[in-house]
Protein backbone atom coordinates (compact mmCIF):
# COMPACT_ATOMS: atom_id res chain seq x y z
CA UNK A 1 0.00 0.00 0.00
CA UNK A 2 1.46 3.30 -0.96
CA UNK A 3 2.00 6.04 1.17
CA UNK A 4 0.35 9.25 2.09
CA UNK A 5 2.38 12.25 1.95
CA UNK A 6 0.46 15.40 3.16
CA UNK A 7 0.90 18.76 2.01
CA UNK A 8 2.28 19.79 5.39
CA UNK A 9 4.85 16.85 5.27
CA UNK A 10 5.69 17.77 1.99
CA UNK A 11 6.23 21.39 2.86
CA UNK A 12 8.76 20.54 5.32
CA UNK A 13 10.51 17.90 2.56
CA UNK A 14 10.75 20.76 0.26
CA UNK A 15 12.31 23.60 2.70
CA UNK A 16 14.86 20.70 3.28
CA UNK A 17 15.48 19.99 -0.48
CA UNK A 18 16.10 23.89 -0.96
CA UNK A 19 18.58 23.75 1.91
CA UNK A 20 20.64 21.03 0.77
CA UNK A 21 20.63 22.60 -3.07
CA UNK A 22 22.11 25.55 -1.58
CA UNK A 23 24.84 24.07 0.49
CA UNK A 24 25.82 22.62 -2.54
CA UNK A 25 25.99 26.36 -4.02
CA UNK A 26 23.62 25.45 -6.61
CA UNK A 27 21.51 28.68 -8.01
CA UNK A 28 18.72 29.51 -9.51
CA UNK A 29 18.45 28.34 -13.07
CA UNK A 30 20.87 25.51 -12.40
CA UNK A 31 19.54 21.99 -13.69
CA UNK A 32 19.48 19.05 -11.29
CA UNK A 33 18.89 15.78 -12.94
CA UNK A 34 16.41 13.34 -11.23
CA UNK A 35 16.78 9.68 -12.53
CA UNK A 36 15.40 7.50 -9.89
CA UNK A 37 11.84 5.55 -9.46
CA UNK A 38 9.28 7.72 -8.61
CA UNK A 39 8.30 8.45 -5.09
CA UNK A 40 6.23 10.36 -2.96
CA UNK A 41 9.86 11.84 -1.91
CA UNK A 42 10.22 12.26 -5.61
CA UNK A 43 7.74 14.78 -6.18
CA UNK A 44 9.08 16.93 -2.67
CA UNK A 45 11.84 16.84 -4.78
CA UNK A 46 11.05 18.54 -7.73
CA UNK A 47 8.59 20.92 -5.52
CA UNK A 48 11.28 22.09 -3.44
CA UNK A 49 13.88 22.47 -6.64
CA UNK A 50 11.93 24.91 -8.35
CA UNK A 51 10.30 26.66 -5.53
CA UNK A 52 14.32 27.86 -5.41
CA UNK A 53 14.06 28.44 -8.81
CA UNK A 54 16.29 25.61 -9.54
CA UNK A 55 15.36 23.74 -12.45
CA UNK A 56 14.50 19.66 -12.58
CA UNK A 57 14.90 17.80 -14.97
CA UNK A 58 12.68 14.57 -14.47
CA UNK A 59 14.22 11.52 -16.57
CA UNK A 60 13.02 8.10 -17.34
CA UNK A 61 15.29 5.90 -14.54
CA UNK A 62 14.89 3.03 -17.12
CA UNK A 63 16.67 5.22 -19.79
CA UNK A 64 20.13 3.14 -21.16
CA UNK A 65 23.55 4.65 -20.06
CA UNK A 66 23.68 5.65 -24.36
CA UNK A 67 20.02 7.58 -24.05
CA UNK A 68 20.81 9.12 -20.26
CA UNK A 69 24.59 10.39 -21.41
CA UNK A 70 23.72 12.12 -24.45
CA UNK A 71 20.81 14.07 -22.45
CA UNK A 72 22.83 14.67 -19.57
CA UNK A 73 25.89 16.83 -21.90
CA UNK A 74 23.30 18.67 -23.24
CA UNK A 75 21.71 19.92 -20.23
CA UNK A 76 24.88 20.42 -18.25
CA UNK A 77 23.53 19.80 -14.49
CA UNK A 78 24.67 20.77 -11.65
CA UNK A 79 23.57 17.57 -10.18
CA UNK A 80 22.71 14.25 -11.27
CA UNK A 81 20.59 12.38 -8.67
CA UNK A 82 20.45 8.81 -9.82
CA UNK A 83 20.53 6.97 -7.07
CA UNK A 84 17.28 6.35 -4.66
CA UNK A 85 20.62 7.40 -1.68
CA UNK A 86 21.17 10.39 -3.31
CA UNK A 87 17.51 11.27 -3.24
CA UNK A 88 17.42 10.54 0.63
CA UNK A 89 20.26 12.49 1.21
CA UNK A 90 18.86 15.49 -0.60
CA UNK A 91 16.10 15.75 1.15
CA UNK A 92 17.84 15.74 4.42
CA UNK A 93 19.28 19.70 4.18
CA UNK A 94 18.59 22.26 6.47
CA UNK A 95 15.57 23.88 6.08
CA UNK A 96 14.95 27.01 4.39
CA UNK A 97 12.56 29.48 2.82
CA UNK A 98 11.12 28.60 -0.22
CA UNK A 99 9.02 30.70 -2.74
CA UNK A 100 5.17 30.57 -2.76
CA UNK A 101 4.74 29.06 -6.04
CA UNK A 102 7.29 26.73 -8.31
CA UNK A 103 9.40 29.51 -10.33
CA UNK A 104 10.30 27.18 -13.28
CA UNK A 105 8.47 24.32 -14.89
CA UNK A 106 10.54 20.85 -15.06
CA UNK A 107 12.08 20.76 -17.84
CA UNK A 108 11.09 17.37 -19.43
CA UNK A 109 12.41 15.38 -22.58
CA UNK A 110 10.46 14.62 -25.76
CA UNK A 111 11.91 13.30 -28.81
CA UNK A 112 10.75 14.30 -32.22
CA UNK A 113 11.04 13.33 -35.98
CA UNK A 114 15.25 13.99 -36.09
CA UNK A 115 15.62 11.66 -33.67
CA UNK A 116 17.08 13.70 -30.55
CA UNK A 117 14.76 14.27 -27.39
CA UNK A 118 14.34 18.05 -26.83
CA UNK A 119 14.25 19.58 -23.70
CA UNK A 120 11.15 22.09 -22.93
CA UNK A 121 12.77 25.13 -20.79
CA UNK A 122 10.26 27.53 -19.55
CA UNK A 123 13.37 29.24 -17.92
CA UNK A 124 12.81 31.36 -14.91
CA UNK A 125 9.44 32.67 -14.16
CA UNK A 126 9.05 35.63 -12.14
CA UNK A 127 6.48 35.58 -9.02
CA UNK A 128 3.50 36.93 -10.90
CA UNK A 129 3.80 34.24 -13.88
CA UNK A 130 4.45 31.27 -11.14
CA UNK A 131 1.51 32.14 -9.16
CA UNK A 132 -0.72 32.45 -12.38
CA UNK A 133 1.09 28.90 -13.87
CA UNK A 134 -0.62 27.44 -10.34
CA UNK A 135 -3.61 28.88 -10.28
CA UNK A 136 -4.90 28.26 -13.40
CA UNK A 137 -4.17 24.24 -12.96
CA UNK A 138 -6.02 24.96 -9.43
CA UNK A 139 -9.23 26.37 -11.10
CA UNK A 140 -9.39 24.00 -14.07
CA UNK A 141 -9.06 21.19 -11.82
CA UNK A 142 -10.35 21.98 -8.85
CA UNK A 143 -6.96 20.84 -6.74
CA UNK A 144 -8.45 21.70 -2.82
CA UNK A 145 -6.89 20.63 0.59
CA UNK A 146 -9.30 18.04 0.37
CA UNK A 147 -7.78 15.59 -2.06
CA UNK A 148 -6.03 12.50 -2.47
CA UNK A 149 -4.65 12.31 -5.65
CA UNK A 150 -3.82 8.57 -6.70
CA UNK A 151 -0.29 8.33 -9.20
CA UNK A 152 -0.67 5.49 -11.25
CA UNK A 153 1.32 6.83 -13.81
CA UNK A 154 5.47 7.09 -14.13
CA UNK A 155 5.75 10.35 -11.90
CA UNK A 156 8.44 11.27 -14.03
CA UNK A 157 6.12 12.11 -17.11
CA UNK A 158 5.24 15.61 -17.15
CA UNK A 159 0.75 14.90 -16.61
CA UNK A 160 1.48 12.45 -13.12
CA UNK A 161 3.92 14.78 -11.56
CA UNK A 162 2.09 17.99 -12.48
CA UNK A 163 -1.25 16.60 -11.25
CA UNK A 164 0.47 15.52 -7.75
CA UNK A 165 2.32 18.82 -7.76
CA UNK A 166 -0.87 20.85 -8.34
CA UNK A 167 -2.76 18.81 -5.20
CA UNK A 168 -0.01 19.25 -2.94
CA UNK A 169 0.44 23.15 -4.03
CA UNK A 170 -2.87 23.26 -3.33
CA UNK A 171 -2.72 21.58 0.97
CA UNK A 172 -3.94 18.04 -0.56
CA UNK A 173 -1.96 14.87 -0.24
CA UNK A 174 -0.56 11.87 -2.70
CA UNK A 175 -0.29 8.46 -2.77
CA UNK A 176 2.45 7.25 -5.00
CA UNK A 177 1.91 3.66 -6.56
CA UNK A 178 5.34 2.54 -7.60
CA UNK A 179 3.99 0.41 -10.53
CA UNK A 180 0.04 0.11 -11.78
CA UNK A 181 -1.12 -2.80 -10.80
CA UNK A 182 -4.80 -3.52 -11.01
CA UNK A 183 -5.13 -5.52 -7.60
CA UNK A 184 -3.02 -3.04 -6.06
CA UNK A 185 -4.98 -0.16 -7.39
CA UNK A 186 -8.29 -1.44 -5.72
CA UNK A 187 -6.61 -2.64 -2.71
CA UNK A 188 -5.49 1.24 -2.71
CA UNK A 189 -8.92 2.71 -3.89
CA UNK A 190 -10.80 0.66 -1.23
CA UNK A 191 -8.08 1.65 1.46
CA UNK A 192 -6.95 5.37 0.48
CA UNK A 193 -10.30 6.33 -0.80
CA UNK A 194 -8.36 9.01 -3.59
CA UNK A 195 -10.01 11.62 -5.05
CA UNK A 196 -8.33 12.30 -7.91
CA UNK A 197 -6.20 10.59 -10.81
CA UNK A 198 -4.32 11.21 -14.00
CA UNK A 199 -4.33 7.55 -16.04
CA UNK A 200 -3.48 6.41 -20.08
CA UNK A 201 -6.21 4.30 -21.83
CA UNK A 202 -4.43 1.11 -21.23
CA UNK A 203 -4.12 1.85 -17.34
CA UNK A 204 -8.14 1.73 -17.42
CA UNK A 205 -8.19 -1.66 -19.89
CA UNK A 206 -6.20 -3.00 -17.62
CA UNK A 207 -8.20 -1.92 -14.67
CA UNK A 208 -11.71 -3.65 -16.42
CA UNK A 209 -9.96 -6.57 -17.47
CA UNK A 210 -8.93 -7.89 -14.36
CA UNK A 211 -12.42 -6.23 -12.61
CA UNK A 212 -13.95 -8.80 -14.94
CA UNK A 213 -11.84 -11.73 -15.12
CA UNK A 214 -12.06 -12.28 -10.80
CA UNK A 215 -15.49 -10.11 -10.71
CA UNK A 216 -14.66 -7.79 -8.18
CA UNK A 217 -16.34 -4.67 -7.06
CA UNK A 218 -14.84 -1.53 -6.94
CA UNK A 219 -16.13 1.28 -5.22
CA UNK A 220 -15.29 4.84 -6.98
CA UNK A 221 -17.50 6.78 -4.96
CA UNK A 222 -14.74 8.92 -3.52
CA UNK A 223 -13.42 9.75 -7.00
CA UNK A 224 -14.32 13.26 -7.92
CA UNK A 225 -12.19 13.52 -10.77
CA UNK A 226 -10.63 10.79 -13.33
CA UNK A 227 -8.05 12.26 -16.32
CA UNK A 228 -7.38 10.26 -19.43
CA UNK A 229 -4.50 11.32 -21.92
CA UNK A 230 -1.73 9.96 -23.64
CA UNK A 231 -3.34 8.27 -26.35
CA UNK A 232 -6.20 7.78 -28.57
CA UNK A 233 -9.34 6.53 -26.15
CA UNK A 234 -11.24 3.39 -27.82
CA UNK A 235 -14.77 3.70 -27.48
CA UNK A 236 -15.39 1.06 -25.67
CA UNK A 237 -12.97 1.93 -22.86
CA UNK A 238 -13.82 5.56 -22.54
CA UNK A 239 -17.79 4.57 -22.05
CA UNK A 240 -17.00 2.09 -19.61
CA UNK A 241 -14.81 4.82 -17.92
CA UNK A 242 -18.19 6.53 -17.68
CA UNK A 243 -20.22 4.28 -16.45
CA UNK A 244 -17.14 2.84 -13.93
CA UNK A 245 -16.58 6.09 -12.20
CA UNK A 246 -19.35 8.49 -13.55
CA UNK A 247 -20.06 11.20 -16.25
CA UNK A 248 -19.52 13.76 -13.51
CA UNK A 249 -15.94 12.84 -12.73
CA UNK A 250 -14.28 11.25 -16.26
CA UNK A 251 -11.92 13.93 -18.30
CA UNK A 252 -10.12 13.88 -21.11
CA UNK A 253 -6.94 16.10 -21.93
CA UNK A 254 -5.12 17.03 -25.23
CA UNK A 255 -1.60 18.05 -25.17
CA UNK A 256 1.76 17.32 -25.43
CA UNK A 257 5.07 17.71 -23.18
CA UNK A 258 5.57 21.28 -24.48
CA UNK A 259 1.77 22.20 -23.15
CA UNK A 260 -1.58 21.70 -22.67
CA UNK A 261 -4.31 22.36 -25.44
CA UNK A 262 -7.77 21.22 -23.97
CA UNK A 263 -10.14 20.19 -21.41
CA UNK A 264 -12.89 17.61 -22.52
CA UNK A 265 -15.67 16.78 -19.58
CA UNK A 266 -16.89 13.35 -20.29
CA UNK A 267 -20.71 14.90 -20.81
CA UNK A 268 -18.81 17.25 -23.44
CA UNK A 269 -18.06 14.25 -25.54
CA UNK A 270 -21.28 12.52 -24.86
CA UNK A 271 -22.61 15.63 -26.52
CA UNK A 272 -20.14 15.94 -29.21
CA UNK A 273 -18.75 12.24 -29.93
CA UNK A 274 -14.85 12.43 -31.19
CA UNK A 275 -13.88 15.58 -29.61
CA UNK A 276 -10.95 16.07 -27.36
CA UNK A 277 -12.93 19.12 -25.91
CA UNK A 278 -12.62 22.90 -25.67
CA UNK A 279 -9.36 24.95 -25.42
CA UNK A 280 -8.19 25.50 -22.08
CA UNK A 281 -8.97 28.66 -20.26
CA UNK A 282 -6.65 31.06 -21.83
CA UNK A 283 -5.24 29.13 -24.77
CA UNK A 284 -6.65 29.79 -28.32
CA UNK A 285 -6.69 26.43 -30.55
CA UNK A 286 -6.60 26.93 -34.64
CA UNK A 287 -6.25 25.08 -37.28
CA UNK A 288 -4.12 26.79 -40.04
CA UNK A 289 -4.94 25.78 -43.63
CA UNK A 290 -3.42 22.90 -43.75
CA UNK A 291 -5.22 21.01 -40.80
CA UNK A 292 -2.24 22.01 -38.43
CA UNK A 293 -3.52 22.56 -34.74
CA UNK A 294 -1.80 25.78 -33.32
CA UNK A 295 -2.48 26.59 -29.36
CA UNK A 296 -1.96 29.91 -28.46
CA UNK A 297 -0.64 30.42 -25.00
CA UNK A 298 0.03 33.17 -22.21
CA UNK A 299 3.39 34.20 -21.32
CA UNK A 300 3.69 31.69 -18.26
CA UNK A 301 3.06 28.20 -20.65
CA UNK A 302 5.62 29.54 -23.14
CA UNK A 303 9.02 27.45 -23.92
CA UNK A 304 11.62 26.86 -25.91
CA UNK A 305 13.81 23.89 -26.96
CA UNK A 306 16.93 23.79 -25.02
CA UNK A 307 19.92 24.55 -27.29
CA UNK A 308 17.67 24.21 -30.29
CA UNK A 309 16.83 27.47 -31.60
CA UNK A 310 16.11 26.09 -34.88
CA UNK A 311 13.35 23.80 -33.81
CA UNK A 312 12.09 26.23 -31.44
CA UNK A 313 11.69 28.60 -34.34
CA UNK A 314 9.84 26.02 -36.50
CA UNK A 315 6.89 25.10 -33.99
CA UNK A 316 5.93 29.00 -32.84
CA UNK A 317 4.21 31.69 -34.96
CA UNK A 318 2.64 34.84 -34.64
CA UNK A 319 -1.53 34.39 -34.47
CA UNK A 320 -4.22 37.12 -33.90
CA UNK A 321 -4.74 35.17 -30.55
CA UNK A 322 -0.59 36.13 -29.93
CA UNK A 323 1.96 33.58 -30.05
CA UNK A 324 1.18 29.98 -30.71
CA UNK A 325 3.00 26.75 -30.72
CA UNK A 326 2.08 23.54 -32.57
CA UNK A 327 3.11 19.82 -31.90
CA UNK A 328 2.64 18.60 -36.02
CA UNK A 329 -1.04 17.33 -35.26
CA UNK A 330 -3.61 17.55 -37.51
CA UNK A 331 -7.13 18.18 -36.62
CA UNK A 332 -10.05 21.05 -37.12
CA UNK A 333 -12.22 23.46 -34.52
CA UNK A 334 -16.12 23.02 -35.17
CA UNK A 335 -17.88 25.55 -33.15
CA UNK A 336 -15.47 25.93 -30.45
CA UNK A 337 -14.68 21.75 -29.91
CA UNK A 338 -11.19 20.38 -31.47
CA UNK A 339 -10.85 17.52 -33.26
CA UNK A 340 -7.96 15.03 -34.03
CA UNK A 341 -8.16 13.66 -37.51
CA UNK A 342 -4.41 12.25 -37.29
CA UNK A 343 -1.50 12.32 -34.93
CA UNK A 344 2.25 13.07 -35.92
CA UNK A 345 3.18 11.69 -38.98
CA UNK A 346 6.07 9.54 -37.31
CA UNK A 347 4.47 8.85 -33.67
CA UNK A 348 3.57 6.20 -31.95
CA UNK A 349 2.13 5.92 -29.00
CA UNK A 350 2.19 2.63 -27.35
CA UNK A 351 0.68 2.22 -23.71
CA UNK A 352 0.67 6.13 -23.54
CA UNK A 353 4.32 6.81 -24.35
CA UNK A 354 5.82 8.67 -27.28
CA UNK A 355 7.89 6.70 -29.36
CA UNK A 356 9.70 8.27 -32.49
CA UNK A 357 10.85 6.68 -35.13
CA UNK A 358 13.63 8.41 -35.63
CA UNK A 359 15.52 7.95 -32.51
CA UNK A 360 14.70 4.13 -32.78
CA UNK A 361 16.38 4.06 -35.98
CA UNK A 362 19.93 6.25 -34.92
CA UNK A 363 19.69 3.69 -32.10
CA UNK A 364 19.96 0.72 -34.51
CA UNK A 365 21.84 2.72 -37.41
CA UNK A 366 25.56 1.45 -36.99
CA UNK A 367 24.23 -2.49 -36.34
CA UNK A 368 26.84 -4.49 -38.15
CA UNK A 369 25.14 -5.85 -41.51
CA UNK A 370 22.54 -3.27 -40.94
CA UNK A 371 21.67 -1.80 -44.91
CA UNK A 372 18.72 -0.30 -44.27
CA UNK A 373 16.00 0.21 -41.38
CA UNK A 374 12.58 1.51 -40.39
CA UNK A 375 10.63 1.74 -37.33
CA UNK A 376 6.52 2.33 -37.34
CA UNK A 377 3.81 1.51 -35.31
CA UNK A 378 0.61 -1.09 -35.74
CA UNK A 379 -2.13 -1.58 -33.82
CA UNK A 380 -2.17 -3.40 -30.71
CA UNK A 381 -5.33 -4.49 -28.55
CA UNK A 382 -3.59 -3.92 -25.27
CA UNK A 383 -1.40 -0.87 -25.99
CA UNK A 384 -2.73 0.92 -28.75
CA UNK A 385 -0.04 0.71 -30.79
CA UNK A 386 3.14 -1.56 -31.31
CA UNK A 387 6.53 -1.24 -32.00
CA UNK A 388 7.34 -2.80 -35.21
CA UNK A 389 10.77 -2.28 -37.34
CA UNK A 390 11.26 -3.63 -40.93
CA UNK A 391 15.37 -4.06 -41.86
CA UNK A 392 17.60 -4.99 -44.60
CA UNK A 393 21.18 -6.49 -44.80
CA UNK A 394 22.70 -9.09 -43.42
CA UNK A 395 22.41 -8.74 -40.24
CA UNK A 396 20.91 -10.77 -37.68
CA UNK A 397 17.30 -10.39 -36.07
CA UNK A 398 18.87 -11.32 -32.28
CA UNK A 399 21.79 -8.74 -33.21
CA UNK A 400 19.35 -5.61 -33.45
CA UNK A 401 17.28 -6.96 -30.37
CA UNK A 402 20.72 -7.05 -28.45
CA UNK A 403 21.47 -3.19 -29.60
CA UNK A 404 17.95 -2.10 -28.92
CA UNK A 405 18.04 -3.54 -25.11
CA UNK A 406 21.27 -1.66 -24.65
CA UNK A 407 20.83 1.32 -25.82
CA UNK A 408 16.65 2.14 -25.57
CA UNK A 409 14.45 1.77 -22.97
CA UNK A 410 11.36 -1.26 -23.00
CA UNK A 411 9.03 0.71 -24.67
CA UNK A 412 10.82 2.37 -27.69
CA UNK A 413 12.21 -1.03 -28.42
CA UNK A 414 10.59 -2.92 -31.06
CA UNK A 415 8.72 -6.05 -30.51
CA UNK A 416 8.49 -7.12 -34.21
CA UNK A 417 11.15 -7.51 -36.41
CA UNK A 418 10.95 -8.40 -40.40
CA UNK A 419 13.25 -9.09 -42.51
CA UNK A 420 12.45 -7.63 -46.15
CA UNK A 421 14.45 -7.26 -49.68
CA UNK A 422 13.98 -3.27 -49.44
CA UNK A 423 11.60 -0.54 -47.81
CA UNK A 424 8.80 1.04 -49.73
CA UNK A 425 9.92 4.79 -50.51
CA UNK A 426 8.60 7.29 -52.14
CA UNK A 427 10.64 9.04 -55.30
CA UNK A 428 12.28 11.14 -52.98
CA UNK A 429 13.41 8.77 -50.59
CA UNK A 430 10.99 8.67 -47.42
CA UNK A 431 9.93 5.50 -46.20
CA UNK A 432 5.98 5.26 -46.36
CA UNK A 433 5.48 4.00 -43.39
CA UNK A 434 1.89 3.72 -43.88
CA UNK A 435 2.89 0.62 -46.44
CA UNK A 436 4.65 -1.07 -43.65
Amino acid sequence: MPDVLTAADSESAQRRVAGALKARGIREGDRVVLCVPGSADYVSAVLGAARSGVVPVPLDPRLTAYERDAIIRDVEPTLVVDEPAALTALLDGDATELADSPRCRPMHFTSGTTGRPKGVWSGVLSDEHAAALVAEERELWGFSPDDLDLVVSPIYHSAPLRFAMGTLLAGGAVAVLPTFDPEAFADAVRDLRPTSMFCVPAHLQRLFAWLDEHDVPLDTSSFRLVAHAGAPCPEPVRRRAHDVFGTDVVWEFYGSTEGQFTACPAPDWIAHPGTVGRARPGRVVTADGDGQLWCAVPEWARFTYWNAPDKTHAVWQETPAGPAFTVGDLGRVEDGYVYLDSRREDLIISGGVNVYPAEVEAALADAEGLADLAVFGREDAEWGQRVCAAYVGDVEEAALRALAAERLTPPKRPKTYEKVASLPRTATGKVRRAEL
